[in-house]
């Protein structure tokens, strides 16, 4: 279900104010909501001897929302030097962070390494020989093939550029173990926002199985299994969410048996991002206009560079208007942005309730990939972002775009080259 009653039990009654107060668009989180979420990932996990959740900074990169994370017991998934210093300033360190590379340069690969470095998860078996200084762990991230099918969203796996194949996934930890690593765990991402558990079981069932053959040809241990991260949230109404305690009790009877035949339990890690925040931030903008033509155009304050998914994606938001319930007439409408592109819309022929300039849209669902996938197109400006705390005040926790941003990369000292005939 879209945005849950108790988040907007905090939030509607004060919405007005707030919206008076910093003004729109913004995106606005929920603390009270992403802690619940959080809690209820280590529950349904705690049958495992050593569970951890990795959470995905790609989907919410922001240091008040990080620290949350931090404070829950969460480390940090992260694939870019930006992503690395942000973990580090929310205090993660060592094996905190998770770095997961995808073509990695030599850049990347020396940040990973710095202020005590991180777990160096390889999506490449040729990154051995590219790793400045290979340390004592190492993870390889698995493709496996035609083995397995992903979903809609990110595609097959024998077309993804990701991952160590099949054929290649054993030799890759045999050259590892010849240049000194001493320590292994294994990652697999085949699907993004699914909310069928029993897909997230069968991850688990492959990678047990491999971790127990690769074990048997080449006697090293596996300290954990990554099972990735993919995990759904229902962004339409009436759509059942992911069985969590379903996935949980069935995930740790396979960790049990494997302890059983093997003798030991790796640890479990995830890297959920979506699941953790996605239902817990929204996207509040005004009705500015009105436009009626061969359909009828509400137009927002707010364009797809706050919230690409639906222009990019087809996705679907949910939207509520604050104040005009189920007894308010309703109308046919596109609600869209002032971008110069026929994709710029948040809901596409929808149902809502006759909507007037000055009237506040609630955008569902937009804690997760929201803010984070923002761009500047037509010099359009991000938003700025804002907490609603577990104690009821609202903190501005990202201040909005402004001109002077926007210009600030055309100012530098001019740096002339004249190639040589």
């Amino acid at each position: 279900m879209p945005m849950s009653q108790a988040f907007k039990d905090r939030l509607f009654p004060v919405l007005e104010q707030i919206t008076d107060h910093y003004g729109s668009p913004f995106h606005i989180y929920d603390e009270a909501g992403i802690r619940e979420t959080g809690n209820q990932l280590k529950k349904a996990f705690a049958g495992i001897d050593r569970f951890r959740e990795y959470y995905a900074v790609k989907a919410l990169p922001n240091p008040k929302i990080l620290a949350i994370m931090k404070d829950i017991g969460f480390g940090f998934d992260c694939s870019s030097i930006a992503e690395l210093r942000l973990s580090r300033g929310a205090g993660g360190q060592g094996e905190d962070i998770m770095f997961t590379s995808n073509n990695t340069s030599e850049a990347d690969f020396i940040e990973a390494a710095a202020d005590g470095g991180s777990v160096l998860n390889l999506d490449d078996l040729n990154l051995l020989a590219k790793v400045p200084s290979l340390p004592e762990l190492i993870c390889f991230r698995y493709n496996p093939g035609a083995k397995r099918t992903g979903n809609e969203i990110i595609g097959t796996p024998v077309e993804a550029k990701y991952g160590v194949s099949d054929d290649q996934i054993i030799e890759a930890y045999r050259q590892a173990k010849s240049l000194g690593v001493k320590r292994f765990g294994i990652h697999t991402m085949l699907a993004s926002n699914e909310l069928n558990y029993e897909y997230m079981v069968q991850t688990s069932v492959m990678l047990l199985e491999l971790i127990a053959e690769i074990s048997a040809q080449l006697e090293i241990t596996f300290e954990f299994i990554n099972i990735g991260g993919g995990l759904g949230i229902p962004y339409k109404p009436g759509v059942a969410g992911l069985d969590l305690d379903a996935m949980g009790r069935d995930i740790t009877a396979l960790f049990k048996n494997f302890h059983r035949q093997h003798g030991y339990e790796p640890a479990l890690y995830m890297e959920s991002g979506r699941f953790i925040t996605g239902p817990h931030g929204v996207l509040v903008t005004k009705a500015i206009n009105r436009k009626d033509i061969y359909r009828t155009y509400v137009g927002v304050d707010a364009s797809m560079s706050c919230l690409m998914r639906p222009g990019m994606y087809g996705a679907y938001h949910h939207i509520d208007v604050l104040g005009k319930d189920g007894k308010t007439a309703k109308e046919i409408v596109d609600v869209v942005g002032s971008l110069c592109e026929n994709n710029d819309k948040f809901a596409i022929q929808r149902e809502l309730p006759k909507i007037d300039d000055g009237d506040i849209l609630v955008i569902h669902d937009t804690g997760a990939h929201g803010s984070a996938m923002g761009f500047n197109y037509n010099g359009n400006l991000r938003p700025k972002e804002l907490l609603l705390t577990a104690d009821g005040k609202v903190e501005l926790i990202r201040r909005a775009e402004q001109v002077e941003d926007y210009f600030a990369t055309l100012c530098f000292e001019q740096d002339l080259l004249e190639p040589a005939a």
